[in-house]
């Protein structure tokens, strides 16, 4: 796998994601340097857009987890 450069944000989002897969709202709880939801959708699509993160709907709620 390639070296990705990512943000602190992205960082932290994609730790939060690596051991399970999280809702928005999950994720939103467990990283402290993302103040808001609006930020955090632009953070996972730039992580899915690197390849390190896919989405999925269980239960009609979106999961997101390390790839």
């Amino acid at each position: 796998m390639k070296h990705l450069n990512l943000t602190a944000a992205e960082q932290s989002v994609l730790n939060a994601v690596r051991n399970e897969p999280l809702t928005s709202s999950e994720i939103l709880k467990k990283v402290d340097n993302v103040p808001m939801i609006l930020s955090l959708y632009n953070i996972l699509d730039e992580l899915k857009s690197k390849g390190v993160l896919k989405s999925f709907v269980k239960q009609d709620r979106k999961y997101h987890c390390a790839s």
